[in-house]
């Protein structure tokens, strides 16, 4: 793609996996009003397609995932206009964050500002080798506004968020996996495949348990122990009375694999 190009994202479907990718790698996937909008419409595509059963959010290229807001085009803006639009990214951005289905990013180059939180607000991340993250607002005269001050401490330690946070650094693709950021290193041109891989993995499941599994992750997660255990509960005996539970016990004592139910 070149120039201003209007298809800013891609949506490529293999079997039961989506793949999502930011398309703008003239200006490094940069997120403008456009490719924002778009991307609401096909995240809400997505999670309401019942063929769906996990998504791969990538960036188009080999050098960045994307760099986050389009600074060109906030050139000038007002600010009720700068709100306004940011109000448009904070849309795309709870999408992503509240997906019921598993999503999670593949991140082939820069991930920094607002293309950093859009990776943290999946379900995890993994990452070429030549990837790089940050959130470096504080060196352009601004904070990170779309989940980077809350993320990085959950993702991170305390004081090494706080370092990063404060001085904008850029974080190498080693130093994020070693910190906890990024789940899994690959090689650059096997990253793709990989996530395909990893996403097949789970689209081979039961997308309800999938679904209910993550729900009682992330409930629980900021909850003390017995009261995430309940959450835990509550989605367990979801399953127990799921068609898909019945179908695979049958699967596993017949020697065959199992035709689960696809779910929303």
């Amino acid at each position: 793609m070149t120039g201003d190009d209007p298809v800013q994202v891609g949506r490529e479907q293999e079997g039961r996996v989506v793949l999502i990718t930011l398309n703008r790698p003239h200006v490094l996937n940069a997120i403008n009003t456009h490719l924002a909008t778009r991307m609401i419409e096909v995240l809400t595509e997505v999670a309401d397609d019942p063929r769906v059963r996990a998504i791969i959010l990538t960036g188009a290229g080999d050098r960045a995932f994307s760099a986050g807001a389009d600074l060109k085009e906030r050139m000038g803006m007002s600010p009720e206009q700068w709100t306004r639009q940011h109000r448009l990214f904070e849309r795309m951005h709870l999408l992503v964050r509240s997906m019921r289905k598993p999503i999670f990013a593949a991140v082939n180059g820069v991930a920094v500002g607002g293309g950093c939180e859009l990776a943290m607000s999946t379900d995890f991340i993994i990452a070429s080798e030549t990837a790089q993250f940050g959130q470096p607002e504080v060196r352009r005269g601004i904070m990170p506004g779309a989940g980077g001050t809350q993320f990085l401490p959950r993702y991170v330690p305390r004081g090494v968020a706080l370092q990063w946070l404060m001085t904008g650094e850029l974080v190498p693709a080693a130093e994020a996996y070693r910190w906890g950021l990024v789940n899994r290193l690959c090689p650059p041109g096997d990253l793709l495949r990989i996530a395909r891989e990893v996403a097949q993995a789970i689209a081979g499941n039961s997308p309800t348990a999938v679904q209910q599994a993550k729900r009682a992750a992330k409930l629980g997660l900021e909850q003390p122990i017995e009261q995430a255990m309940e959450i835990e509960l509550e989605c367990y005996q979801r399953m127990v009375t799921h068609p898909d539970r019945v179908e695979g016990v049958a699967a596993f004592n017949e020697k065959r694999p199992p035709r689960f139910l696809d779910a929303y």
